[in-house]
């Protein structure tokens, strides 16, 4: 059933639109002012809201602007009763899907909504299938081991919840391949999934790549900069490597999963956000908090569920299958019938050691299809496999 929200300051013209809206088999709430309306979106998920603009405690574009961000896929439908198409073109400016003058005639309002709902629903799918055709091949979890089948099914199990979940395990074993099975087994899978690979920035830069920036806060924040917990608003934030993080990171990070506010840097505003957080280290957290590098309070926020995946040397029955899928990958990337491996080449690889995993696995299969002839013998495995 769909769901709308009513926002404004006039109890008359709340109740009136939700007996009119609820008689349509809509279901509905009501918000007295803007922060009340605010407070509901970060609660629960809209498919239309219909906001006042002129209200008392916080001007109707202004919760526009704020419930954007809360709300992402949700059709705004902003009210007025002194409409002008000066507050109409800055309505639409700020993301409104239609503006309608007070008391709006019935007509006219029932079939905005049915046309905001179809927008909505347009919004969701087109999200849904783009994530589908960006998919990169090879991204779900490939293998039939028992180490593999007890990860498959604690996600199985996690992945619906909001529980936060920290993923362990060494790199190249495949953990940014387990944060992108929790979101897409969640409730937020329409929602976006941004992974941030905290070894990657400098520590200097981490915490405006998190929270965003204001404009002026910093020598080259020529303009605003919004930051991945923004962005990920409604979906999920993967912080990759996250033992690498600063202490000083790590305390904004831990103060905005208590709270589920930000603040940019250089701003004064506490800014609502609405995500799951998923992490991942390949470091021992427990000795990092023993030797003061990672803060135990953090720790414990992070790792309500623990997710580790194991070494690929723990599964070696997988090899032969992601030898396989591999190969396919090389073959549709140059447009080519894949390549055979022969039995004894898959054996020898399944002995040795795999220190680099999945990844080192995957650059393996490439060098030795690269380097040989025809089917991919023993001896070419032997050759060409550990350089």
């Amino acid at each position: 059933m769909p769901r709308i929200l009513l926002i404004d300051d006039e109890k008359s013209i709340r109740h009136t639109l939700q007996e009119i809206l609820e008689f349509e088999s809509y279901q509905v709430d009501q918000a007295e002012d803007g922060p009340a309306g605010l407070d509901l979106l970060i609660q629960k998920k809209y498919d239309v809201v219909l906001c006042d603009i002129k209200m008392p405690k916080m001007d109707g574009l202004e919760v526009l602007e704020r419930a954007r961000k809360l709300a992402p896929d949700a059709a705004f439908i902003m009210l007025s009763a002194h409409g002008n198409i000066e507050l109409a073109v800055e309505a639409t400016k700020k993301g409104a899907f239609d503006f309608l003058t007070k008391p709006p005639d019935l007509n006219r309002l029932l079939l905005t909504v049915r046309n905001a709902l179809d927008r909505t629903k347009l919004v969701v799918e087109t999200k849904t299938l783009k994530k589908k055709l960006a998919a990169a091949p090879g991204t779900e979890m490939l293998g039939q081991s028992g180490a593999l089948a007890a990860v498959r099914r604690l996600i199985e199990r996690v992945a619906p919840t909001e529980a936060r979940v920290l993923i362990t395990g060494p790199n190249g074993a495949g953990k940014e391949l387990v944060a992108r099975q929790l979101h897409e087994q969640s409730a937020r899978a329409a929602g976006p999934l941004v992974e941030v690979n905290c070894a990657a920035i400098p520590s200097e830069l981490i915490e405006s790549e998190l929270f965003g920036a204001e404009k002026g806060s910093y020598t080259s924040a020529v303009k605003q900069v919004i930051g991945k917990f923004e962005q990920a608003e409604g979906g999920t934030l993967f912080l990759d490597e996250i033992g690498d993080m600063s202490l000083s990171a790590q305390a904004k990070v831990l103060r905005a999963l208590q709270e589920n506010k930000i603040m940019r840097v250089g701003g004064d505003k506490q800014i609502p956000v609405n995500i799951r957080v998923v992490a991942a280290t390949n470091k021992d957290l427990t000795q990092e908090i023993a030797e003061r590098r990672f803060r135990e309070d953090l720790y414990h926020r992070l790792s309500v569920i623990l997710i580790e995946v194991p070494p690929l040397n723990d599964r070696r029955e997988d090899i032969p299958l992601l030898v396989e899928r591999f190969l396919q990958e090389l073959a549709a990337a140059q447009g080519s019938p894949p390549r055979r491996i022969a039995p004894a080449a898959l054996a020898y690889l399944q002995g040795l050691d795999w220190s680099g995993n999945i990844r080192e696995l995957r650059n393996v299969v490439m060098r030795v299809t690269v380097m040989s002839d025809g089917e991919i013998s023993e001896a070419d495995a032997r050759q060409f496999a550990k350089k």
